[in-house]
């Protein structure tokens, strides 16, 4: 009798241990699938829809992916459900990077990637507002400027130096204002500097630019 509550009592064991492997294998296939049927759900889903939540959408898909990856290891034979992973992850890259150029924002207009040049990254929108530029910094703002032009002005057509002396303009504008507002005699000195050297520079080289349109226009 003794002997057989002992067999049977094994018995209880390894079913139990044969049901325990049965429900992790369960598991993992599900986690496995969950993680296929995301990535299919998500490439059906508008890219106007997404835009919104991207992020929460990427770290699901990381969550997932984690959970598929660590599944592998429950399953006894898990070849199938390897590639299975595989394909989707190469699925949802191809749509990531897809989706990356789709929600880039558009590239700036040639007049904006001038004005970014000579201020600083989106300072100078189509508002034209120095509201930015104080006593404190104008000095820098101008030899930013000034340096930029002179290091680019072999490049600029005549429109170019149209935006530019339209800009210069503005920046003297400006400066009336901050003059009053404590901008010191140091830099109104080096800034009357940078002012005698933007001058000529533009005068020159728009006229020659002027001229060498006139030349292609000709051919």
């Amino acid at each position: 009798m003794k002997n057989i509550k002992i067999v049977f009592g094994l018995a209880l064991i390894a079913l139990s241990f044969t049901s325990c492997k049965d429900e992790k294998q369960e598991n993992a296939k599900k986690a496995i699938d969950s993680y296929v049927t995301y990535v299919d759900s998500v490439k059906n889903v508008k890219a106007e829809d997404l835009k919104a939540t991207w992020k929460d959408v990427d770290a699901e898909y990381n969550r997932r992916a984690e959970n598929a990856q660590l599944a592998l290891a429950d399953l006894k034979d898990n070849t199938a459900e390897t590639e299975k992973i595989n394909e989707s992850k190469v699925k949802y890259e191809e749509f990531k990077n897809e989706m990356t150029t789709v929600f880039a924002p558009p590239a700036p207009s040639p007049k904006q990637q001038l004005r970014n040049a000579l201020f600083g990254e989106g300072k100078i929108g189509e508002d034209m507002s120095f509201s930015w530029v104080n006593a404190q910094n104008i000095h820098s703002v101008y030899q930013q400027f000034v340096h930029t032009v002179e290091d680019n002005k072999d490049s600029y057509s005549r429109e170019d130096w149209d935006e530019i002396k339209l800009l210069y303009e503005a920046l003297d504008s400006r400066k009336n204002t901050v003059e009053k507002e404590g901008l010191t005699s140091e830099d109104n000195r080096k800034i009357a500097g940078l002012k005698v050297k933007f001058a000529p520079m533009y005068t020159v080289n728009r006229m020659g630019a002027k001229s060498e349109e006139n030349k292609d226009a000709k051919k």
